[in-house]
């Protein structure tokens, strides 16, 4: 098939990389002809062509995206002539947080309590509900820790609200956790499930810097638990494609902080510690084909994510059991440039091995 990408960034590029061997083409739109997909597909760049959108829709046979902050409006009219996977109702609930958490409500999935802030007064209001300490977030577009006030006082409640900008807000009560998880499934055309083993996330700034795969000392009731949350979210969305929902593992079980439409930058790990990367699955459900198996082929994987500056790549590349995926990206600060993947046999080995990159890592 002639899959149309919606953006020309580093998941294009990963889903493209995945979906050659399957016999597939792809196109991307993006800005410019120097983003990092460009060399791998036809690119449709808006910077040569006005009309770069139309131009992909009658290249594709199917189109998806890279981002939740794809335009809904724009989706809904391709999907008039082609098909969009995933859906309109998945794009249109993760790109607001208060949608996202109504529906987390709606099927009964547990999520930090949250009030939808326009005013200073909603603000005031809302913490007499929720209480201190609490997060206001901008209610879309935010991402790795961007747009996000944590309250402790009631002194701060005129910065936290000038720190939106006027922009519309939710505010969220404050979870104590014990770690950060993430769970990644996929949703096949013919209703087919596949997941993958729940995972820890350590951010630092906001920004995923270390995923462990799978997450250590899990029971298999709270592996089934996760998959029930995702599972009544596939359904009810008709979800096609790869969902991503991100978690708080606490002390009264899992209670679930967002989702994302798409492949996830805590999937990495799948391309060399999976049967099945996520990437690979992704393309096989909005192509009709059989989804493939997402068991772990070893027993401990991880990914360190490249961010700001590429760093001392030869480590890697001189460790018989680490993977180097650089993104073709120019060096800025906080920038995504590349991803480590690590496979080990013992936790041991896979502890010395992260040692040995702790130059990719913050203190």
């Amino acid at each position: 098939m002639k899959i149309g990408v919606l953006g020309a960034g580093q998941l294009g590029r990963m889903m493209a990389i995945s979906g050659y061997p399957l016999n597939h083409q792809f196109g991307f739109s993006g800005q410019t002809n120097k983003e990092s997909s460009a060399l791998l597909g036809h690119m449709f760049a808006s910077e040569d062509n006005p009309d770069h959108i139309e131009s992909l829709v009658a290249f594709a046979d199917v189109i998806t995206y890279e981002s939740e902050n794809t335009d809904v409006e724009m989706v809904r009219e391709i999907n008039k002539d082609i098909p969009v996977y995933p859906g309109e109702k998945s794009l249109f609930t993760a790109q607001h947080r208060g949608r996202e958490k109504a529906l987390f409500n709606q099927l009964n999935i547990p999520c930090a309590p949250y009030q939808v802030i326009n005013s200073i007064t909603d603000l005031e209001q809302a913490l007499t509900y929720i209480g201190l300490p609490a997060i206001l977030k901008t209610a879309t577009e935010g991402y790795d820790g961007k747009g996000q006030f944590l309250i402790r006082s009631a002194d701060q409640i005129k910065a936290a609200f000038e720190s939106m900008k006027g922009a519309e807000s939710i505010l969220e009560g404050f979870v104590n956790f014990k770690r950060e998880l993430s769970l990644i499934a996929v949703r096949g055309i013919d209703n087919d499930h596949k997941y993958y083993p729940l995972v820890e996330n350590i951010h630092h700034n906001g920004i995923l810097r270390l995923t462990i795969a799978p997450a250590q000392d899990i029971d298999p009731r709270v592996q089934k638990t996760a998959e029930h949350y995702m599972q009544t979210l596939l359904d009810e969305m008709n979800h096609v494609g790869v969902l991503t929902i991100e978690l708080f593992d606490t002390e009264n079980g899992l209670v679930v902080n967002e989702k994302a439409p798409r492949v996830h930058n805590s999937g990495h790990w799948s391309i060399d510690g999976a049967n099945t990367s996520q990437f690979e699955n992704h393309i096989r459900a909005i192509s009709g084909m059989p989804l493939g198996d997402t068991t772990s082929i070893h027993n401990y994987s991880a990914m360190i994510n490249i961010i700001g500056r590429t760093g001392p790549i030869q480590i890697a590349l001189n460790m018989p059991n680490a993977h180097l995926h650089l993104y073709d990206k120019a060096e800025r600060e906080n920038r995504k440039l590349g991803h480590i993947n690590i496979t080990a046999d013992s936790l041991s080995e896979l502890e010395h091995s992260i040692q040995q990159l702790k130059d990719f890592l913050p203190n």
